[in-house]
């Protein structure tokens, strides 16, 4: 955040703190409802809903146990750690009544008059239906229990003030429940109420302002999401070949489109997570994203370099020849893709993305399967490169298969990710 913008903040906090929000603090109507005797649909229909929410993979830790908390999420303002929101009383949310868990969900508002920060999407979750928010309460009221306290949050001031997050919801909240577009027909409005409101999809795929709130005069435009770049989902998007709903769904259901790419990085827990649910939601949400995909035209810029530029590629030619032609080789030598092997590196988006970071870690951490499960596989190349020759060898394979201008800031982000540990 800007200094002026810090100042601005502070002024307005100044003036809101005071109310704190009175309407949306208002004391816990009554203590939390006995889950054990739950209807098991309606567990049922939570554990499906947030599985669209991608709940689990927030909040829980790597190391820990579903949904207990603890994972840290990066920000510019420095690190949250997620909440325990398994059903326990002292360190989870076993006390919050069903009234606490919808205000949670719909304002940003704990027990104890406690502004949520909005690395949590409380900015999407206002979009949901009171009832899929007492579904979803219901499955996570029924987890196992887990004792355990998170670390406490490292931000920088004013962040680190929970009643300044009133003035932020006063500049970028925007209550309310998803409103049915009448000009559209049930299967599109189920995927937009599911992108734009469970799904989150937004809070990656979004740029954000100084603030950190997503800037929606650009939605969909492409953001960021754990050192990784989330591309665009509108007519900005990078893939080379334009993406229908049916190849979106199997990206989204697989985790795979052979056109396109694999799933890698913060986007496979989404896939993992969209396995598991009914194939019709899916569906939905790939043809809204689609939709929003294919509303304006894609403008392709032609890739140009200077000589010193073509010096760096011809080293990385070289390194492509003796490191990824055995498997790339079909398409280094302009014969015929073996289909199912691998995605043509001129269809996939990692290559094809303005910014290079996607490409970086997927050379660096490869692609792996989950355990007992076949899948794509590449073998990861950290230590094998020095900085010089990975920036060379992705210099040489963007001005090879890709369609834009050469990543001008490709050193830059190579020594960033390899050294800063942005790797994740």
């Amino acid at each position: 955040m800007t200094a002026r913008g810090v100042a601005s903040f502070l002024i307005l906090a100044a003036g809101v703190a005071a109310t704190s929000w009175a309407a949306d603090v208002a004391p816990t109507a009554k203590p939390a409802a006995d889950q054990s005797m739950a209807d098991s649909t309606l567990i049922a229909r939570g554990a499906e809903l947030a599985a669209i929410g991608n709940c689990a993979s927030c909040h829980t830790h790597p190391e820990g146990k579903s949904f207990a908390g603890g994972r840290p999420i990066k920000t510019p303002f420095g690190t949250l750690y997620s909440t325990n929101i398994t059903p326990d009383n002292e360190t989870g949310i076993g006390k919050w009544s069903a009234e606490d868990f919808l205000r949670a969900m719909h304002d940003g508002v704990a027990p104890g008059r406690r502004n949520l920060y909005p690395a949590f999407p409380y900015d999407h979750f206002t979009r949901l239906t009171d009832n899929d928010v007492e579904a979803i309460y219901a499955f996570v009221m029924t987890r196992e229990p887990v004792r355990l306290t998170a670390p406490p949050n490292q931000l920088a001031f004013p962040m680190n003030l929970r009643s300044a997050l009133s003035v932020w919801k006063v500049l970028f909240l925007e209550r309310g429940a998803y409103r049915p577009d009448p000009q559209q027909d049930a299967e599109w409005n189920r995927g937009a109420y599911l992108v734009e409101g469970l799904g989150h999809c937004g809070a990656c795929h979004t740029p954000r302002n100084a603030m950190g709130a997503e800037e929606h005069t650009r939605d969909f435009d492409g953001g960021q999401s754990e050192g990784w770049d989330a591309p665009a989902l509108n007519s900005s998007s990078p893939a080379p070949s334009a993406w229908t709903a049916e190849q979106l769904y199997a990206y989204l259901r697989q985790g795979r489109d052979e056109n396109h790419g694999t799933a890698v990085g913060p986007m496979k827990p989404v896939v993992d997570n969209l396995s598991q649910v009914p194939e019709s939601d899916v569906r939905a949400i790939a043809r809204y994203v689609a939709w929003r995909m294919n509303r304006g035209q894609l403008v392709r810029v032609a890739a140009t370099s200077s000589d010193s530029a073509q010096t760096v590629i011809g080293d990385g030619e070289a390194i492509f020849r003796g490191a990824c032609a055995s498997c790339h080789e079909a398409e280094a030598s302009g014969g015929p893709i073996r289909s199912g092997r691998t995605v043509p590196l001129s269809l996939t988006t990692s290559v094809n993305a303005p910014d290079a970071r996607n490409a970086i870690h997927i050379v660096l951490e490869g692609i792996w399967p989950d355990a007992g499960e076949k899948g794509a596989f590449m073998p990861p190349f950290e230590g094998a490169f020095t900085e010089q020759q990975l920036a060379a060898l992705l210099g040489y394979v963007r001005s090879r298969y890709a369609r834009g201008p050469a990543w001008s800031d490709l050193p830059k982000q190579v020594r960033a990710i390899m050294h800063t540990g942005q790797k994740q």
